[in-house]
């Protein structure tokens, strides 16, 4: 900026402004209008507007804080989401191994010695778990209930102090309190190095087993397995090309395998942190999935809290390294995906003509064992067709005479049919005959009477009351009965133990056609009614 010209802050005065600057000097500080200053009031003021002042700031502050303290709640909350899916996750894997662990120790230890050691260093581990938690874990849950239940003592007896006095004594309660804090703080700090002891122990023997030369390993990656030698084949020359096609295949992904170790080797050689920092990195990344919102302000908010030696530019840095390493990882991947693809697709394409050769061969040989068969069946059948021909021609002259043997039995039925009409036709003739002589015979000849068929009849003479004499015979049935009345029917033994069964739904069975005719009559039948219906 350029410096300010003070010739333009001095002006030239005029005489209106001469007058104008008398007057405040006529009214100086012994004029009337003009009061003296009240310092002490000032001084009340300023105070109360800093204590105002003051009181604004501090309500700033405590907004800040609250504000500050449901964020890290707020985070603490989705991490506590996050860390309780991580547990389940942990949880149902560690059930899942000792599980696996338990089958196979319990399968393989009819076998070997060694996983019985197994078995029993298991239940040595178990016995002194349990006895860490019983010497651990059980006094702080029971400190931690004995604290709740004092305190909820306090709340319900908080106008008795003298006797809650007595009773509980926080001096004696923290000295408990960090005694046990002390005694765990050991423990853990023994527990860590015997962690770290068993860890390096675990490195040293990974790296034993691991420390194979160059050409042991590319013998073991190479070595072709026993099922694919095993494999059989009808032909050798395939057994030969995909054995070969498997070295091939398998030099190939080598070759990849050494290309990538190379190339983690240099990235790692590109990171200078510590290796148990790595892990620590690692492991929080993997807890929080990639479809989290907000993934990446939570686990570097972990990560800080973790690793608070290490600077937010350092963890970004690392986060970045990490992606570009998983970013060349999946393009390796991809790569060697493509690659085995387009193997398999040759191999499988290989394997198609090769099937399809054989299979070509297999049709050849059905077909010509089918056309041989069909052959065969053709001359049975011609040959069969042969015989039925003749048979059918023998059947047909058969036939022939049979037909004309029927066809005569048939003129000779409709002769005789013919002649039986005829004769029947006479035979009535004659019988009409002979009746018409009989009803000449028996005619009745009646004399005209007229008188007759407008006289009175017998039935109308008896309802004038003419001839009532005649009235009894007149009631008298036409012919004379000869039979039993009712009562005579139903004193049947006979009928009533017929009629019993029949209700009982009993008249059809062996035990009824067994009883019946073994019942006897009220008076015994004369020898010339004896019924021989139930005689076997």
């Amino acid at each position: 900026m350029s410096e300010p010209d003070h010739r333009t802050f001095f002006t030239t005065p005029r005489s209106s402004d001469v007058e104008n600057q008398v007057i405040p000097m006529r009214n100086g500080v012994g004029s009337q209008k003009y009061k003296p200053v009240d310092y002490k009031q000032l001084y009340e003021l300023a105070a109360v507007e800093k204590m105002a002042s003051a009181k604004i700031k501090l309500k700033i502050k405590k907004t800040e804080q609250v504000s500050k303290i449901n964020k890290e709640q707020m985070l603490l909350k989705q991490h506590q989401r996050v860390w309780w899916q991580e547990h389940k996750r942990l949880s149902e894997t560690r059930q899942k191994a000792e599980a696996e662990i338990k089958t196979f120790l319990d399968e393989e230890s009819h076998k070997h010695n060694f996983f019985l050691d197994m078995r029993d260093l298991e239940r040595k581990l178990s016995k002194e778990r349990d006895t860490y938690q019983k010497n651990t874990v059980v006094p702080i849950w029971q400190l931690k209930e004995n604290l709740k239940f004092r305190l909820s003592e306090m709340q319900c007896s908080l106008s008795e102090e003298s006797c809650l006095k007595s009773k509980f004594n926080p001096v004696e309660m923290l000295q408990q309190i960090k005694l046990v804090k002390k005694q765990q703080k050991a423990i853990l700090e023994f527990l860590k190095l015997e962690s770290l002891a068993l860890e390096r122990e675990l490195e040293d023997c990974k790296t034993k087993a691991l420390a194979h030369s160059f050409e042991e390993k590319n013998g073991l990656f190479l070595e072709v397995p026993a099922a694919l030698l095993s494999l059989e084949c009808p032909y050798p020359d395939l057994k030969a090309l995909l054995i070969s096609e498997y070295r091939k295949l398998a030099s190939g992904y080598w070759s990849k395998l050494q290309e990538i170790d190379h190339q983690l080797k240099v990235l790692y050689r590109n990171i200078d942190w510590k290796e148990e920092d790595q892990w620590v990195f690692q492991t929080v990344i993997n807890q929080y999935p990639s479809n989290l919102q907000r993934r990446r302000t939570l686990y570097l908010d972990v990560l800080q809290r973790y690793l608070p030696h290490k600077s937010r530019h350092d963890l970004v840095l690392q986060w970045k390294a990490q992606q570009e390493e998983a970013a060349q990882l999946e393009a390796a991947v991809a790569a060697r995906r493509k690659e085995k693809k387009a193997e398999e697709e040759r191999l499988q394409r290989e394997q198609e003509m090769i099937r399809r050769a054989h299979d070509k061969e297999k049709l050849k040989k059905y077909w010509a064992e089918k056309e041989l068969k069909w052959q065969e069946q053709e001359e049975k059948d011609l040959q069969r067709l042969e015989e039925l021909r003749k048979l059918m021609a023998e059947q047909a002259v058969k036939d022939r005479e049979r037909v004309k043997f029927r066809q005569a039995l048939l003129e000779k039925r409709m002769l005789e049919k013919k002649e039986l009409a005829l004769r029947e036709a006479l035979e009535e003739e004659e019988k009409e005959r002979c009746l018409e002589a009989l009803r000449q015979q028996v005619a009745v000849v009646a004399k005209p009477d007229p008188a007759r068929a407008v006289a009175d009849t017998v039935a109308s003479k008896a309802r004038m009351g003419i001839g009532t004499n005649q009235e009894f015979d007149l009631q008298k049935p036409l012919f004379p009965l000869h039979t039993y009345s009712e009562q005579q029917i139903v004193s049947d033994p006979r009928l009533r133990v017929e009629l019993a069964l029949r209700e009982a739904g009993l008249h059809k069975t062996l035990y009824a056609k067994e009883i019946l005719p073994k019942i006897p009559p009220l008076k015994p039948p004369r020898r010339d009614m004896e019924s021989t219906a139930f005689r076997m």
